[in-house]
């Protein structure tokens, strides 16, 4: 490997200090010199003259599991400055076990694994290494590790299951991964307690890994309650915690957040600017009862006219009284994935009731539609969720900056109309909350999208820009760097990065793939020293 000078860019490197003119020297993987750095004749030089040049970004919350293997995901995502992205995310993903239940089960979250048929952590992690231009860390998913040892049985876990369970989850440990996740609102992990989960904990916080939840309750007006969940683990366990996409009022948010740091509970959250969700639909309009059950049983059961009208009289009316969607819903919830319904996918549950012949406002047409769609699609059918009060920038903004904060996409690459944040979510906090509204600077940019997720996640060989780091580094184009991803038009790539480097190497040059594949698994990295007055850690 040649040595790089990325010469004449204005470096914000993640550490607080002001954005200064300076190059950056590049050999074997390492920086080497932030500073004036005279090129030595074989050096390969990058102009960026009028850019900023920032420490790789961390996805913090992503569903890019097997997905990352198809080359217009790898753009898609270092388009936005993404080099590292943490999967293993909501409880559920392949590994421990052979990747069967939860590829059926996140079907339409993570889909299926290229290779991944067994083996673990250790087997799931080695098919990331040597095959990516970007990195990919992991998390032991609880639902996943529950699924292991008790199937689908809800209730409370034996002492012996316990015991069982701990044992996956710290062999996944020492095979890299990087904390566990859980996803309360899925199964098997709704069936945990916080004790449970706190067992499942204990040995993460012995390696100082991360407890990364999706918490209990779907969030904004329930927030509170799950938040109480979390200190009561980190009480019991003594585990580092994290929340995962935080909806929540900047108000109620912030008020929590500092409580909980308040009373010694160690938490951070990442958040994606945009209000609008996206789940599996059936988690989102079924009995959760429906999820428990196994594909075949669940077709079934929603194939019979019986059920189908207990459904639509005793069910459905409750859905209409969701906090977050209410009497709109069939107009709210627009399909991104339903592939044996050519169609669906870009169309609300109206306009398919619509299509059907079907009143769009009719209650019993559009519960009609929807069972349809999910029994000729065996569940695999996945949404965009809109939501009655859609905050603004403003509002959005106090929570990003919050010191807590890191950023997270919750990207899905799965569907013909996914929700647009896989695609975007990096270059909005750029384009918006730093050139647009200012809620952020540069500096802040590279801390919480760098440095902090780095840092939180055990990665400590990356996030900053400085000597002996490695050198994962983006060029941004301060004037135009944007999200083009929209709802109507969910997959154009970001504008405005042209030129990442991971692990030294050249991985998007002109905006494209230039073929290299440094990348792999990021597995947990022996803390660096660093000047304890400048450290991004929270």
């Amino acid at each position: 490997m040649t040595r790089i000078v990325i010469h004449g860019g204005d470096v914000a490197d993640g550490l607080g200090d002001a954005v200064r003119r300076a190059d950056v020297l590049v050999d074997r993987g390492r920086i080497v010199e932030v500073g004036a750095v005279r090129a030595a004749p074989g050096d390969t030089v990058i102009d960026a003259a009028g850019r900023i040049v920032l420490p790789g970004f961390v996805d913090a919350h992503s569903h890019v599991d097997g997905a990352v293997f198809r080359p217009e995901v790898q753009r898609a995502l270092l388009r936005q400055g993404v080099t590292t992205a943490i999967a293993g995310q909501d409880g559920v993903s392949y590994a421990p076990g052979d990747g069967v239940w939860a590829s059926q089960y996140f079907a339409a979250i993570n889909g299926p694994h290229p290779t991944y048929r067994g083996g673990g952590v250790a087997a799931l992690l080695a098919g990331y290494d040597g095959a990516l231009p970007l990195d990919v860390g992991y998390l032991v998913p609880a639902g996943t590790v529950r699924h292991e040892v008790m199937g689908m049985r809800p209730g409370a876990a034996t002492p012996a299951e316990i015991a069982a369970m701990q044992q996956l989850v710290a062999a996944g440990l020492a095979e890299g991964a990087l904390g566990l996740s859980s996803g309360l609102d899925y199964v098997p992990g709704i069936f945990a307690d916080a004790g449970e989960l706190a067992a499942l904990c204990a040995p993460v916080a012995a390696v100082g890994g991360l407890y990364v939840t999706h918490m209990r309750g779907g969030y904004e007006t329930n927030t509170a309650a799950g938040l109480a969940e979390v200190a009561e683990i980190h009480r019991r366990s003594g585990v580092r915690t994290h929340v995962s996409h935080f909806h929540v009022a900047a108000a109620d948010g912030i008020r929590l957040i500092d409580e909980l740091l308040a009373a010694g509970v160690d938490v951070g959250f990442d958040m994606y600017p945009y209000t609008r969700g996206c789940t599996i639909l059936a988690m989102a309009v079924l009995p959760p009862a429906y999820s428990a059950l196994p594909v075949a049983a669940a077709v079934a059961r929603l194939s019979d006219a019986v059920e189908r009208e207990r459904l639509r009289r005793d069910w459905f009316p409750t859905v209409a009284h969701k906090p977050s969607l209410g009497a709109r819903w069939p107009e709210m919830i627009r399909i991104a994935h339903a592939p044996a319904t050519p169609g669906a996918a870009g169309r609300t549950l109206a306009d398919l009731a619509a299509h059907a012949g079907g009143d769009p406002g009719a209650t019993g047409d559009v519960v009609a539609a929807t069972l349809d769609l999910l029994v000729a699609n065996r569940l695999e059918v996945s949404a965009v969720m809109a939501v009655r009060d859609e905050r603004p920038v403003a509002d959005l903004a106090r929570l990003f900056s919050h010191p807590a904060h890191t950023g997270g996409s919750d990207g899905i690459f799965i569907g013909e109309a996914p929700h647009p944040r896989a695609w975007g979510t990096f270059a909005r906090f750029l384009g918006t909350y730093v050139r647009e509204v200012a809620a952020y600077s540069w500096q802040d940019a590279a801390r919480h999208l760098a440095a902090r997720p780095a840092a939180r996640f055990g990665l400590h060989d990356r996030g900053i820009i400085a000597p002996g780091r490695r050198a994962d580094l983006l060029l941004v184009d301060p004037a135009s760097v944007r999200d083009a991803a929209t709802y109507a038009h969910p997959t154009a790539p970001a504008v405005g990065i042209d030129d990442v480097l991971v692990a030294g190497v050249p991985v998007l040059a002109g905006g494209e793939l230039t073929g290299a594949r440094p990348g792999g698994a990021a597995r947990r990295a022996p803390a660096a020293p660093v000047d304890p007055t400048r450290d991004p850690r929270f």
